[in-house]
């Protein structure tokens, strides 16, 4: 008896079987599963039953991945994004990354820009023409200077035909035809690429392209592929 008392209370200090919700409560949130869309940010070990029950807080609150020191990556998990259908891991470092625009409306506060990535999820998930595992694309930035986790360094994206196993991909928020983004948001991709390059995720020899060059669409917009081409890497190699 005094063995299985202290098994359950072992249990209940890693945050394994917790006797209640009454963490996630405190937190001012409710514990659903994880594929559910959650209005604020979702929290994991505060919530009783499987791991993929987890705490949805009403308000989102804005937390950093740490992966890179010279821009900011919010998590996957403070935008309330739902967990994946399915998994895919990528081979790194990826020898091309890739330029787009979400071609939707642009944000430039978190809040307008976790709005526009729940529904971003939402649509590559539930459209009938989609149903995608995931969000499409590596990462998508806001022109409120952060980078927003999608499918990140480790996963295979659904964002450019015939090459999402072999690169990475970083998407505007917005529609850039006839503007460009604004610096803090073109300067985030720049850091996040370079970051992508230190960690081992971006080979050193890598080409950065814009969605044009390999599929027969305008993405990421004129005036965006404009700014693209004076980059470093621009083209280094032809797409293979």
């Amino acid at each position: 008896m005094n063995k299985m008392l202290c098994l359950i209370l072992l249990l209940a200090v890693t945050g394994h079987g917790l006797a209640s919700d009454q963490p996630c409560t405190d937190l001012g949130g409710h514990c659903q599963d994880d594929h559910h869309k959650c209005s604020g940010s979702y929290y994991s070990g505060k919530c009783s039953g499987s791991a993929t029950r987890r705490c949805c807080t009403r308000t989102a609150v804005e937390h950093d991945t740490g992966d890179c020191s010279n821009v900011k990556i919010i998590s996957r998990d403070s935008w309330g994004a739902r967990r994946p259908a399915s998994i895919s891991t990528i081979h790194s470092p990826v020898p091309d990354f890739f330029i787009h625009h979400t071609e939707g409306g642009a944000c430039t506060s978190f809040s307008a820009c976790i709005s526009q990535m729940k529904g971003i999820q939402n649509y590559h998930m539930d459209d009938a023409n989609h149903h995608w595992s995931d969000i499409g694309y590596s990462f998508l930035v806001g022109e409120d200077g952060k980078i927003y986790e999608g499918r990140g360094w480790n996963r295979i994206g659904a964002h450019t035909q015939g090459y999402n196993s072999r690169g990475l991909a970083a998407s505007f928020m917005g529609s850039f035809m006839t503007h460009s983004p604004n610096s803090a948001a073109l300067n985030a991709v720049k850091e996040l690429i370079q970051c992508g390059i230190s960690k081992g995720k971006v080979s050193h020899s890598y080409a950065l392209f814009g969605h044009r060059d390999v599929g027969s669409t305008d993405c990421p917009g004129t005036a965006l592929y404009n700014v693209i081409k004076t980059w470093p890497r621009f083209h280094a190699h032809s797409p293979k």
